[in-house]
């Protein structure tokens, strides 16, 4: 038998003897395999410590209709065994686990192999050590999951990981440990974006199998730990700044044979970058290292020549001019993206150089003119020139060239310049015109022609009239921002003489800031893909009812504020949908606490400030605050006691309770938020601040106009960074505490009517 014939039986020889068997002792083939019990128990014990607010492993249930684990969500089996070997829990959008991992849970699961926990929130977490115990993993992702602490030294153990993601955390200044050099298997490793610090482990050479490696967007320094023929298969490399770049730096990089992909950050000694070879480089950049022109044709013109494959090029955040422009205008025939913003580029690009180009990134460049013909003949598809002090008088495109053009120009962001002409741009799918000095009305031409388009963006403009009716008739549209204008009418004329034949893909809508006048039309429903609307700041009348809102089961973000509109909804309403932003700022919501805010439980941010509301306020309330960020009940005649319960703010919320009547004792878990007024209430007490943990981050506290009484509580070194302290207008009596004298950061105490024996050599 041929060598290699031989080689394919020993191969196949064991799926022949297991098929053999089976057929012997009776197997069905086609049997399904379900999870083992004990690693299904386990599961169950690792989702006991976790909080799942959004329902993501509701199926990970302990009844008799989900004993099979493996149909779990995020779970997959040996198709053979039944072992779990994958667990896929990846947050998306704002649907995320938090709590804590209960890493010894897993250790039964033996042959799991993959394991992904990215873009959730456990915050202020540390990354277990035992999570080195899974020692079959090959794949562990757990990126942009706000984890803090230090990387685990016991993540070395992972000798057969073959991918480490652990990008987007919050190891503050802390070090890689060296143990990450033990894992000689691994191709793929990320720690971008982690605030990390320190030398770079000279251990890291030893990952001779690694890909792909990211630093950037930490604050290594020190020299490059790395020799000759070390990393040889490496294809992409992202390096921060402040490392000192030796020659043998540069002899190590010439020897990246492989090499595709390279981003360097901040680094400022790049004398040496030139003598280099790139033979296979399709993605550069150089971002925010000072280069200049000259740096530039040195470069481009060494013998480092990549040419031919360079595809990419990021040059944000350097001293380049107009000269360099013209250079690379020369230099490649397959640059397809390049990206020059926040650069010294004054004078008019021209397009038609670049015969690959798609992306142009101009943005943040003071610009004295703009030659825009020569846009019509080139292949561009996105153009960026945010900020470049753009005008009606040097920006140019003939109305000709217009018409007679066939571009592939689809995306222009104009945003944040000063022009004032709507009229020209009648042939994009995106289009951002906000921050300019647009004005008079929007021309009835514009919807006749833009039949494409997709995005608009004409906010913060000086735009008049009325809103008109032709935006529900371009088919494609999905969002329109006209907010900050000084547009006017009554704002059913936008539904009524529209087919809204874009109903089906039209997702944002803002109208906010103007002066539309009317009542809001029930006809809006027919907008039933709405993710946000924005309507705050007009002069709107009139009651909102369920069946303006029935609808909206995919919105997410819902403004009324400063109008004149009444929410009248029955009692036992529950909202098809679920909000991360609510602002009802002084609409009539009250007398009563609106009952159907106990089935929004996605809220950030939440504004019922000045809305009319009496009574107090029930305990679900206060147990839904996990995930806000911003909270305005202020201006209210809110009553009665906050019960202290133990809702865990994690995001540390800016919260307003002030001008209520609310009164006994501050409830200790509003100290977790960030800013916190509670000022004209009738607050009677304080609580102990002796809870370590409890305001950590606490920098502005107003309990000002109460009825505060007795003495200060002591502790307050564990408030350490309050900047901000009025207990101004209460009734406190007796010596400040000595512990007072620890608030070093502390610009601003305010202590006047009280009673209280002041020591100035302690403050």
């Amino acid at each position: 038998m041929p060598n290699h014939y031989l080689k394919l039986f020993y191969v196949l020889l064991p799926l022949l003897l297991r098929g053999a068997a089976g057929s012997m002792i009776g197997f069905n083939s086609s049997a399904e395999i379900k999870c083992i019990d004990r690693e299904r128990q386990a599961l169950l014990n690792f989702k006991y410590s976790l909080v799942d607010f959004y329902g993501v492993l509701s199926s990970w249930r302990d009844d008799d209709n989900s004993q099979d684990c493996c149909k779990w969500e995020g779970i997959q089996c040996d198709q053979q065994t039944g072992h779990v070997t994958i667990l896929r829990l990846p947050g998306h959008d704002a649907h995320y686990l938090s709590g804590t991992l209960n890493i010894t849970s897993l250790f039964v699961l033996q042959n799991i192999q993959h394991l992904d926990l990215s873009y959730n929130l456990f915050l202020g977490n540390f990354i277990p050590q035992l999570m080195g115990s899974l020692t079959n993993l090959r794949y562990l992702n757990l990126s942009y999951s706000y984890f803090c602490g230090s990387i685990p030294t016991q993540l070395g153990n992972l000798t057969n990981l073959l991918s480490l993601d652990l990008r987007g955390n919050r190891f503050l200044f802390r070090e890689i440990p060296y143990q990450l050099g033990s894992l000689a298997q691994l191709r793929y490793l990320d720690l971008s974006y982690n605030y990390l610090d320190g030398e770079l482990p000279r251990q890291l050479g030893n990952l001779s199998q690694l890909r792909y490696l990211d630093l950037s967007a930490n604050s290594f320094y020190g020299a490059l730990p790395f020799q000759v023929g070390n990393l040889p298969f490496l294809h992409s490399l992202g390096l921060p700044g402040r490392f000192y770049i030796e020659p043998k730096d540069a002899e190590w990089l010439s020897n990246l044979h492989s090499l595709t992909n390279l981003a360097l950050y901040s680094l400022y000694n790049l004398d040496w970058l030139p003598t280099i070879v790139f033979s296979n480089l399709k993605e550069l950049g150089l971002v925010g290292c000072s280069l200049s022109d000259t740096d530039i044709h040195s470069l481009f013109y060494s013998r480092s020549n990549f040419s031919n494959s360079l595809t990419i090029l990021d040059l944000f955040s350097n001293m380049l001019t107009s000269s360099t422009y013209q250079l690379l205008s020369n230099f490649s025939l397959n640059l397809q993206a390049l990206y020059l913003s926040h650069n010294y580029i004054h004078s008019p690009p021209l397009y038609s150089n670049f015969p690959s180009l798609i992306t142009l990134d101009l943005s943040y460049n003071n610009m004295t003119s703009f030659e825009g013909t020569s846009i019509f003949t080139s292949k561009l598809q996105n153009l960026y020139l945010r900020n470049c002090s753009l005008r009606d008088d040097n920006f140019v495109i003939t109305a000709i060239t217009v018409v007679n053009s066939s571009s592939s120009l689809a995306s222009l962001d104009l945003s944040s310049n000063l022009l004032k002409s709507p009229s020209i741009f009648d042939w994009f799918r995106t289009l951002e015109l906000y921050d300019n000095m647009l004005e008079g009305p929007i021309p009835d031409g514009f919807g006749k022609v833009m039949n494409s388009l997709e995005v608009l963006y004409l906010s913060h403009n000086k735009l008049q009239g009325e809103i008109p009716s032709f935006f529900g008739n371009i088919c494609t549209l999905r969002i329109l921002y006209l907010s900050n204008n000084k547009l006017s009418g009554e704002i059913s004329s936008l539904f009524q003489n529209s087919s809204w034949c874009n109903r089906h893909v039209f997702q944002y809508l803002d109208l906010s800031l103007n002066n539309f006048t009317g009542t809001l039309p029930k006809s809006i429903g027919l907008l039933s893909e709405l993710l946000m609307l924005s309507l705050d700041g007009n002069h709107l009348e009139g009651d909102v009812t369920e069946s303006h809102l029935s609808n909206f089961s995919k919105l997410e973000e819902l403004s009324l504020s400063n109008n004149y509109l009444s929410l009248k909804l029955v009692p036992d309403w529950v909202p098809p949908f679920q909000l991360f932003y609510l602002g009802l700022r002084s609409c009539k919501l009250g007398p009563t606490f609106p009952s159907w805010l106990q089935t929004q439980r996605s809220l950030t941010y939440l504004n019922i400030s000045d809305t009319r509301l009496n009574g107090s306020v029930p305990e679900w309330f206060w147990n839904n605050l996990q995930n806000m960020e911003i909270l305005d009940m202020s201006h209210n005649n809110l009553t009665g006691p906050i019960f202290n319960l133990q809702p865990k703010l994690l995001f540390g919320p800016l919260i307003f309770l002030n001008s209520n009547q609310f009164e006994g004792i501050v409830p200790s878990f509003l100290l977790q938020a960030s800013f916190l007024l509670l000022n004209e209430n009738k607050f009677s007490y304080l609580p102990s601040l002796c809870d370590q943990g409890t305001a950590t981050i606490l920098m502005i506290l107003d309990l000002s106009n109460n009825a505060i009484e007795g003495q200060l509580p002591d502790c307050w070194n564990s408030v350490h960074n309050l900047r901000i302290l009025d207990l101004s207008h209460n009734e406190l009596s007796g010596k400040i505490p000595e512990s007072m004298g620890s608030l070093v950061h502390l610009s601003a105490l305010v202590l006047r009517n009280n009673n209280l024996m002041v020591n100035f050599l302690l403050l």
